[in-house]
């Protein structure tokens, strides 16, 4: 970390914070008090009561409930927790009550020392709408906002984004007029889950542009740091997904970022600015950009600007908001660092996101640390054991690379993800690896539409597969039978599948591969799906390892069972297989045309009735999760003859929600099936 000197002592000292917030965030501040001699006080709600956040806080305050708006979003709660557990701060991290003018002044006003911006700026910048006009005013350039009522068929596609907040939450591309004012109705719903504020506006949709953003900090002296610049193009549903610095279209383009930290200067000043902030700027190819927006928090992705700069910005925050002065000359940078937020979630399903138990959880890395050279940080709310709800954003680590070149750094990374072990929920992993390693990205070519240019179905494909599946699937069938054995009263000595007779193979089918395989005298037989695994010889197999030689290429697979569900680990790449039950019940199938609850949440809204014809494609209900809508539609023509849920109604993940039944064409018309 850089010590930085040339401080001036203004208030008084913080002694401990109270973070008002969850998981990952409240780790990452914690684990600066600790280094700064600072005490801890956590909040939690009752689904956190076992996060690891509560247990590394000094002191933690029950805040009743389970939804953010019960707890979490509850500033009086959060303010009576601070005085209770003798804080003098408050930390608002980023989300939920961060950008909270409301909020910050109440802390304020309870003689606490908030460590965040002024309330003023908060007010400023906490509408997009005025922050804009103000920004014109102050010579940023912006996109102008569309009247929604006067749209025109030439403006498409446009952006609806929530006035109040950001993180995807509250926005939608609409492409077609008359979808308009449907989408208008969604966001606004949206937007007030997540934030309480249901405002939204429009403007024009840029389909190819970069994200690029300023890192600025600032005293109440008036000295404004510009550190360095992160490009955050590549995003899913309006979130980012990768995130690095310094921007590869910025290193690129003569003058840019100088216009780019001029425009941040302007902002910053334009509001009497203090603390840790991000003026973000959506950009061209050619380097013309416009002003979005101006989050007064620290970012999500903050830790790339940390490992290139050397700085704490959360050190910085709390030495600022004491009224310390920052040092006229601000560091440079060095190196490239790369962030990507590994999620729980299926990216193949509409990126639904997924909930349930962590059952391992192992990124070799730092902690929270700020990299002095080439390796890996590792900022988690979640560890092995640990479960995750509903309720909140189902994001599990940031990881981070630094390295002295952009190439080093997506590599460790790539390399980092590949190796880590991951049991329990699908994620975005595979995914994230594919991006890493892509021609266009190491290219620097990452503008918002990678997604869309590349191919979503492309990216998103396992990292092992074909003969690595395979042999992640056979692996599994020898682990199988050596756990058998070693739970076997007779016998133990014997290899699985052991046949001192010629015989039947033994035979297991996990996903939708068949594995068969014999153990006899002349060595291990294998086939998978009917084709024989040539070349391959067994050298050793335990109930969690196996050893194959592989054409004479020896390949080590750990192998992690969880009921039905296998995790095989290997140089090849992770392989999640589900074992396919020996008999089926048949109380467990359920009816064609069933539509399935993706993951559990809430029912917020039905757009058809029993006895309705609907069409593919056709919205039947909403679902919300994790502060997002979900929408459930008609797999096929025919008739909604089941709808077994009401507004208002939480339902599991695997629930029947409704069933439509297709109609068949016969000659004589149309007859239901």
């Amino acid at each position: 970390m850089t010590v930085l000197s040339g401080y001036y002592a203004g208030s008084a000292p913080v002694t401990s914070v109270l973070v008002a917030n969850r998981g990952e965030i409240a780790r990452r501040v914690f684990t600066t008090c600790r280094a700064e001699g600072i005490d801890t006080v956590a909040v939690f709600s009752d689904a956190d009561a076992n996060s690891p956040h509560v247990r590394e806080a000094d002191s933690a305050v029950r805040l009743p409930g389970n939804s953010s708006a019960e707890t979490y979003l509850r500033g009086e709660l959060v303010i009576a927790a601070a005085a209770a557990a003798g804080a003098d701060a408050v930390h608002p991290g980023y989300g939920f009550l961060s950008e909270n003018a409301d909020f910050a002044q109440q802390v304020q006003n309870a003689g606490l020392t908030w460590i965040g911006p002024p309330v003023k700026a908060i007010e400023l910048m906490g509408s997009k709408v005025e922050s804009k006009k103000m920004m014109a005013d102050a010579g940023v350039p912006v996109l102008t906002q569309l009247d929604p009522e006067s749209v025109t068929e030439n403006e498409l596609p446009v952006l609806i984004k929530a006035s109040a907040g950001g993180g995807g939450r509250g926005m939608r591309i609409v492409r077609n007029l008359e979808n308009l004012d449907s989408e208008l109705e969604a966001a606004g719903r949206e937007a007030l889950s997540a934030f309480g504020d249901g405002t939204v506006f429009v403007e024009r949709y840029i389909e190819t542009g970069r994200h690029i953003e300023v890192q600025v900090m600032a005293d109440r002296f008036g000295t404004v740091w510009t550190v360095g610049e992160r490009e955050c193009s590549i995003q899913r549903r309006h979130q980012k997904v990768v995130e690095e610095a310094p921007s590869p279209l910025v290193e690129r383009i003569d003058g840019m970022r100088e216009k780019l930290f001029h425009a941040a200067t302007l902002a910053t000043e334009a509001i009497g600015y203090e603390g840790a902030g991000t003026v973000e700027f959506l950009a061209d190819e050619k380097g013309n950009f416009f002003f979005l927006e101006m989050n007064t928090r620290l970012q999500v992705e903050h830790p790339v600007t940390e490992c290139t700069t050397g700085l704490d910005l959360v050190a910085l925050q709390i030495r600022v908001a004491a009224g310390e002065r920052l040092p006229a000359e601000q560091p440079e940078t060095r190196g490239h660092s790369i962030e990507v937020r590994l999620y729980a979630e299926d990216p193949t399903q509409d990126w639904q996101p997924q909930s349930g138990a962590v059952h391992r959880f192992e990124i070799p890395g730092a902690q929270f640390e700020v990299l002095a050279k080439a390796g890996i940080r590792v900022d988690s709310g979640v560890e092995t054991g640990s479960v995750v709800g509903t309720h909140y954003d189902p994001m599990l680590a940031k990881v981070i690379s630094f390295a002295p070149t952009r190439d080093q750094a997506a590599n460790l990374l790539a390399k980092a993800l590949h190796k880590a072990t991951v049991h329990g929920l699908k994620t975005n992993r595979d995914l994230l690896v594919n991006i890493l390693r892509h021609p266009a990205f190491l290219a620097g070519d990452t503008d918002t539409a990678f997604f869309d240019t590349h191919g979503l179905e492309v990216l998103a494909q396992p990292i092992a597969h074909g003969r690595a599946e395979e042999l992640s699937a056979l692996a599994a069938a020898l682990a199988d039978a050596a756990s058998n054995v070693a739970q076997a009263r007779v016998n133990r000595g014997l290899p699985g599948g052991w046949r001192n007779l010629r015989s039947q193979p033994q035979r297991k089918t996990y996903n939708d591969i068949t594995v068969e395989y014999s153990i006899g005298r002349s060595g291990l037989t294998a086939s998978v799906d009917g084709v024989e695994l040539e070349g391959v010889e067994l050298i050793e197999h335990t109930p969690t390892r196996v050893t194959l030689d592989d054409n004479g290429i020896r390949r080590i697979f750990q192998v992690s069972s969880y009921g039905s569900d296998v995790f095989v680990d290997s140089a090849l790449g992770p392989v999640r297989l589900i074992k396919a039950p020996r008999f089926t019940d048949p109380t467990d199938e359920v009816a064609a045309g069933s539509l399935l609850a993706p993951m559990p949440g809430s029912v917020i809204r039905i757009a058809a009735a029993q006895g309705d014809t609907v069409t593919a494609g056709q919205p039947i209900l909403w679902l919300e999760a994790m502060k997002m809508e979900h929408t459930v539609t008609a797999p096929a023509d025919g008739v909604l003859t089941e709808l077994n849920v009401v507004e208002g109604q939480q339902v599991e993940v695997g629930a029947v929600l409704a069933v439509v039944t297709e109609e068949a064409v016969t000659e004589e018309g149309v007859e239901q099936s």
